[in-house]
């Protein structure tokens, strides 16, 4: 069999032509298992990508789907597919350290639906991925996991929550990676990393335990891939008592947006209306992505913002108290093991009442009807992902000050309080190489819509940078 699919190697391939290879016998899952696993090792020390990373179970599921396929009997649209998951989707057998040293590592007595899922369909499990403390914080900097470092510039982070799934889809760390977001975990490092990813409508993924905005999204980066991986990951699951009903979405439809373009409606959102101010490279590349979507029929309007600084002020503080009680509940020596940053995060509501507390937690509907109401005008709302590039890695945040947390998310978290389907796709760079993501909003329950646009944008897009490639060993010293 081939080493190589029209001179990229195999670590390279999407999960589309992976499939399509599999199926002409060009090459097998113990390949391109193999492949990636070289390339991680080439990569993953300079990276701190991946959290349980294991060769050799990774090859013994390989081998399992490589029979498989000898016989033409896949097990489903992704079978022998290298991929990983996030640290807080439990895996049977499997400690779920939640990113934090101050969690008790105990088995995962079964495998959450998304891993679930991924098993049934034979894909190959190679790695974990990273996660700060509990998820809270959108960069890699945690207290069990090592720094987690953005491979475009590792003196950045690949952001967060999902930060290791960023950075393992950007370095090539195989093709399909599974992250969450309940504020922007999948966008924001989708944004920094240069790569894509769809957090679909509340509970189009299964999930367990569900909870009020949280996804779990596929990060890839073709969307092609994500909507492959939409395919096993969209499948039913009784425990999210969230879930959407099971619908037979025409997924493998993605490459229909590029009919699709001309007439929309977008909207053109600028200005957060919270939070940090957009810089203006970041503005320039969204106005010009604007711009991308103008030529091709598509009928560009601006947006006033909608957003408000009590609205995010009154999530931050509702997350506060519940980070407080998470922690207080901790035996003081487990609690100490926290990332300060979040310890003060945390303990600045100690002294919240109850008038207060509902107040905050007031912010999640008030956010979700002034979304819902400002996209109704549009089929589409296009946006930054974030205000600013990504941030030096060390850092927990961009203004790393724990009262003022989450000032970068002001693009982001209202699609998760309104359910609606969102993407991040890249749409420019920075003077120095950083990407700068593109947000795509569509109205709740249209993810295949988000698809199709975004995968029409991938089309048009200006050419982009090749992806980056592990350091020389000459340069090694720079870690």
């Amino acid at each position: 069999m081939s080493k190589q699919s029209q001179g990229h190697a195999l670590h390279e391939l999407p999960a589309t032509e992976l499939v399509e290879g599999y199926r002409r016998r060009d090459f097998s899952p113990v390949e391109v298992t193999r492949s990636v696993l070289g390339h991680i090792e080439r990569w993953e020390r300079h990276l701190h990508a991946l959290f349980l990373l294991r060769p050799d179970k990774a090859l013994e599921q390989a081998r399992a789907s490589e029979s498989r396929w000898r016989r033409g009997e896949p097990l489903g649209p992704i079978d022998g597919v290298p991929l990983t998951l996030k640290d807080n989707i439990a895996t049977e057998g499997d400690p779920t350290p939640l990113g934090t040293a101050a969690v008790e590592l105990v088995p995962a007595a079964a495998d959450a639906p998304p891993a679930a899922r991924v098993r049934e369909s034979g894909g190959v499990l190679l790695a974990k991925t990273t996660m700060p403390d509990y998820g809270m914080l959108s960069s890699g900097l945690s207290s069990y996991h090592a720094l987690a470092r953005n491979p475009w510039d590792r003196s950045k982070t690949p952001g967060g929550s999902s930060a290791g799934a960023g950075a393992a889809a950007a370095a090539g760390y195989g093709p399909l990676h599974v992250g969450t977001d309940i504020g922007g975990s999948l966008r924001l490092p989708a944004g920094w990393c240069g790569i894509f990813t769809l957090k679909p409508s509340l509970g189009r993924i299964p999930i367990d335990p569900p909870y009020t905005g949280r996804a779990a999204g596929p990060m890839t980066r073709t969307v092609a891939d994500a909507a492959l991986f939409m395919q096993v990951l969209s499948g039913p699951d009784a425990r999210d008592s969230m879930s959407l009903p099971w619908q037979d979405i025409a997924w493998r439809d993605v490459e229909a947006g590029a009919q699709r373009l001309k007439g929309l409606r977008i909207g053109l959102l600028l200005e957060a209306g919270c939070g940090l101010a957009v810089l203006p490279e970041v503005r320039a590349a969204v106005e010009n992505a604007a711009r991308i979507f103008e030529r091709a029929g598509a009928i560009v309007q601006p947006m006033q913002p909608f957003m408000t600084q009590g609205m995010l002020d009154g999530m931050d503080h509702f997350w506060r108290m519940r980070s407080y009680l998470d922690m207080k509940a901790l035996p003081p020596a487990r609690k100490a093991r926290v990332l300060p940053y979040i310890q003060q995060w945390g303990d600045s509501v100690a002294g919240m009442d109850g008038e207060a507390v509902f107040k905050a937690a007031s912010q999640f509907h008030a956010t979700r009807v002034a979304t819902v109401s400002a996209c109704s005008a549009f089929d589409y709302v296009i946006s930054p992902t974030s205000p600013v590039p990504a941030f030096p890695a060390e850092l927990p945040s961009p203004t790393n000050d724990p009262l003022r947390p989450l000032e970068h998310i002001g693009f982001t978290v209202p699609f998760n309080m309104s359910e609606q389907p969102a993407a991040s796709i890249n749409c420019g760079y920075t003077a120095t190489g950083l990407p700068i993501g593109l947000q795509i909003a569509g109205r709740r329950f249209d993810d295949l819509g988000v698809l199709q646009v975004s995968w029409a944008f991938e089309m048009i897009r200006e050419p982009q940078r090749p992806w980056p490639q592990p350091p020389s060993e000459a340069l090694d010293h720079v870690d």
